[in-house]
């Protein structure tokens, strides 16, 4: 799990990159939090999503 302080730095980085686009900024700071997660854990981004739909995948 992320610390709320990169989280802060996450929104407040990419707010001043996408100005007037709040939906950006949404896609942008997810992005930011999903590699964030997958390098805490030593994964790529593509393992760690991959992972993640496994997970998703067998819960049903």
């Amino acid at each position: 799990m992320i610390k709320e302080e990169d989280l802060k730095y996450f929104k407040k980085m990419i707010e001043k990159e996408f100005l007037n686009d709040p939906a950006l900024q949404q896609i942008h700071i997810a992005r930011k939090i999903i590699s964030k997660e997958a390098e805490l854990e030593g994964l790529t981004f593509i393992e760690f999503i991959k992972k993640q739909f496994k997970k998703v995948k067998n819960q049903h």
